[in-house]
């Protein structure tokens, strides 16, 4: 839950990381709410990855100003101990049991044996482990290593938790587990900056986006402003192979409609801004031109529609490279 009347959580201005002639960072800002969970999202060489280090101090800044719940990055250790950081692969050891890993991670951070045993019992329930809680962590499944990874970074009741893509590699089931465990740590009240290449975990999971390209944010908003801002609503259209491109044309505005090739059929979509006025419309304008539709929606654009719609106006292909090159490296 978003607390308004809160400092930001995470407030990144004018932030500025080089490497060599290469800018990871170019003039990057971010404000994200405290409670709130925030998508950072962009394609391969955006500089999400640079942009994350710098804000959990793993990576040093060059320009600008950073601070995490009100401490400035350069101070590290005093960010250290407001953050959890959940990475792409699990940092959990594998031989030992949930339970263990949870203690001995308190135990290195400082807790007693008894407040470290008591953690561990709260987090294992709070993230439906307890059953698993004495069984190896080699015999998890990803889902539910991941969920220990993310028990882990807990431990000390962050401030601020940042998940860096915590979803890789996992199947439908896993990703799911991980997504309940995301919101119950943000019921927690901890807030979540979440960097993931799933634009449906985005959707699902964040109450604001940013979308980043060549280092710098360039759209941001919550899911459904950005699918406005894309052009609200549409009507998807599915015909026989036997009806015409020109047939749909005629009936319809021409100007307005889209088409995506397939042998087997007719596929149509166009902007509906009235929603279901428009479609209603629509379907009186083909029964009036005797095209009948096999299937016809009336959707919102997706997030990756507008995630499309936004990278590919700014990103270039030379640009798009060299970022891959430098930015898959750091």
């Amino acid at each position: 839950m978003v607390i308004s009347d809160s400092p930001p959580a995470i407030h990144a201005e004018s932030l500025v990381k080089a490497y060599g002639t290469h800018r990871a960072l170019d003039n990057f800002n971010l404000t994200v709410p405290t409670g709130s969970i925030h998508g950072l999202l962009g394609p391969n060489g955006a500089g999400k990855t640079t942009a994350v280090g710098v804000l959990t101090t793993l990576t040093s800044l060059d320009q600008g100003i950073a601070r995490i719940a009100g401490t400035d990055v350069r101070d590290g250790n005093a960010v250290r101990a407001r953050i959890g950081l959940v990475g792409q692969y699990a940092a959990v050891d594998e031989i030992l049991g949930g339970h263990q890993n949870l203690v001995m991670f308190a135990r290195l951070l400082g807790f007693r044996r008894a407040d470290a045993r008591r953690r561990a019992d709260e987090l294992l329930e709070q993230f439906s482990l307890t059953d698993a809680a004495d069984r190896p962590v080699s015999g998890y499944s990803g889902g539910m290593r991941r969920r220990l990874d993310i028990a882990v970074s807990l431990i000390r009741h962050p401030d601020v938790l940042f998940l860096d893509e915590p979803t890789t590699g996992l199947d439908p089931r896993g990703r799911i587990d991980v997504w309940d465990a995301v919101l119950r740590a943000a019921d927690a009240g901890t807030t979540v900056l979440l960097t993931t290449q799933y634009l449906e975990e985005a959707d699902r999971l964040a109450d604001r986006i940013s979308i980043m390209s060549s280092g710098r944010v360039i759209a941001e908003g919550a899911p459904d402003e950005l699918k406005a801002n894309r052009g609200g609503d549409r009507v998807d259209l599915t015909f026989t192979s036997q009806v015409s491109s020109a047939d749909v044309e005629c009936a319809l505005a021409p100007g307005e409609l889209s088409f995506t090739p397939d042998p087997d059929k007719l596929l149509v979509s166009l902007a509906a801004p009235d929603g279901a006025a428009d479609m209603v419309d629509i379907i009186r304008r083909l029964d009036a031109a005797n095209l009948t539709p096999t299937d016809i929606a009336l959707r919102r654009p997706t997030l990756d529609e507008v995630f499309l719609s936004v990278t590919e106006s700014t990103e270039s292909p030379e640009s798009s490279e060299s970022s891959d090159s430098t930015e898959e490296n750091r």
